[in-house]
């Protein structure tokens, strides 16, 4: 399995729904657009068997950090730094669920993500869960904000060290 980036001529967006309406939204209407913008980047899991149909997504992005709402000793540690990188959206398309696909995109986002700190340098990963998702990212060690339950974090630290300190084997 290999992700993409979305190309609209190529990815039949309109026959993505993974239930939840904001995120098919978001995919068929404005992922390209910010895209070109340099917004943010949105990936695809196409299906083996027909390239255009999207089983999964994720959008990476950057984001700001209010370090305040960390544990100390991570704003003891990133006092200078108040960037992340930022799985935005992941999404499976419901004919494709119970499969593993939202495991396999979250690792492949980090592995991306890990890379870019590599060659540019942020201290965590953010990811905005939608209600009721956070345990599917506490599972893989992303700790909850303080106050905001649906928005948590993973130190860049902490990934290397799950991958091993490197990347070539994740998948």
């Amino acid at each position: 399995m290999q992700t993409v980036p979305l190309d609209k001529k190529r990815h039949q967006r309109k026959r993505f729904d993974c239930g939840v309406e904001a995120l098919n939204n978001y995919l068929k209407l404005m992922a390209n657009q910010h895209a070109s913008k340099d917004n943010s980047r949105t990936y695809v899991l196409e299906d083996p068997k027909d390239e255009s149909i999207i089983a999964g997504f994720y959008t990476l992005a950057m984001v700001t950090v209010d370090l305040s709402v960390l544990p100390e000793h991570l704003q003891n540690r990133h006092y200078s730094n108040h960037t992340a990188g930022l799985i935005a959206r992941l999404a499976v398309n419901k004919r494709y669920t119970k499969r593993g696909i939202g495991s396999w995109l979250l690792v492949d986002a980090l592995k991306k993500l890990l890379v870019a700190s590599d060659m540019v340098g942020f201290p965590m990963v953010v990811v905005d869960a939608k209600e009721g998702v956070s345990s599917f990212y506490e599972q893989f060690g992303f700790q909850p904000f303080y106050e905001e339950k649906e928005r948590l974090f993973m130190p860049v630290a902490d990934i290397r060290t799950s991958f091993g300190n490197g990347i070539k084997n994740i998948h």
